[in-house]
C-alpha cells in the first residue's frame, strides 16, 4: 500500500509544478516515474531531490557508466527493489550489459580494477553509514582516482540513498521493470 499521493503536473502543489516539468526530459521513461509523483506531494523534497542530481548534472566529471555503476552499486545495499530497478535501467541506458548489471548489483567485480575501486569505496561508504576503510580509499587512489573524484563519488550515493529511502518510506509502487530483467541481452 503506498503511503503518498502521487501528483501528475496538474494537481501537484503550485511550487512542484515546474520542478516536475524540468524532471521530464531526464526521466528514464519520458514520463513521470511514480517516485517523482510521490515526491511532489512535498515541494521540499521534490527540490531536495532535483537539487541533488542537478548538482550531479551540473558539476559532475565521473563518466556516466561510472556515475550509473556507482548509484546500482549503493541501491542494490538499500534494501529498496525500486531503486534497484532505477539504477538497473540507467545501467542499461548506460551501456552495460545484463551480466555487467547483475556483478554491480551482487557485489561481484567487473574486471575493470579502476571501475571496482571506486564502486568498492561506495558500496562501502552505502553498508557502513558513509564509514570506508583505509585500504578501501586507498586502493581506488592507487588505482587513478583523484580526491576530487572520490568526493563527488558520495554525491551519487547520497542522491541514490536519499531516493532509495524515500521510496521505502512512502511505499511507492513500482512503474519499471524490476533489477537486472530491464537489462538488455549480452
Amino acid at each position: 500500500m503506498t503511503r503518498i499521493y502521487r501528483h501528475t503536473i496538474t494537481n501537484a502543489p503550485e511550487a512542484s509544478r515546474p520542478l516536475l516539468e524540468g524532471i521530464l526530459p531526464f526521466s528514464p521513461t519520458g514520463k513521470l516515474l511514480n517516485m517523482h509523483a510521490q515526491m511532489a506531494h512535498s515541494p521540499a523534497v521534490l527540490a531536495a531531490y532535483v537539487s541533488i542530481r542537478q548538482a550531479t548534472v551540473t558539476y559532475g566529471t565521473l563518466d556516466p557508466r561510472v556515475r550509473s555503476a556507482l548509484m546500482l552499486a549503493t541501491a542494490a545495499v538499500s534494501d529498496s527493489a525500486y531503486a534497484q530497478a532505477v539504477t538497473s535501467f540507467l545501467a542499461v541506458r548506460a551501456d552495460w550489459s545484463q551480466s555487467e548489471v547483475l556483478a554491480l548489483r551482487d557485489g561481484r567485480p567487473l574486471g575493470e580494477d579502476k571501475v571496482d575501486a571506486l564502486v568498492g569505496v561506495v558500496r562501502e561508504a552505502a553498508t557502513r553509514s558513509g564509514q570506508v576503510h583505509d585500504a578501501t580509499w586507498q586502493r581506488a587512489a592507487e588505482c587513478g582516482w583523484s580526491s576530487e573524484q572520490l568526493a563527488e563519488a558520495f554525491a551519487f550515493l547520497a542522491l541514490t540513498v536519499f531516493t532509495a529511502y524515500f521510496l521505502n518510506y512512502a511505499q511507492t509502487p513500482m512503474d519499471l521493470p524490476a533489477g537486472p530483467t530491464a537489462a538488455k541481452p549480452e
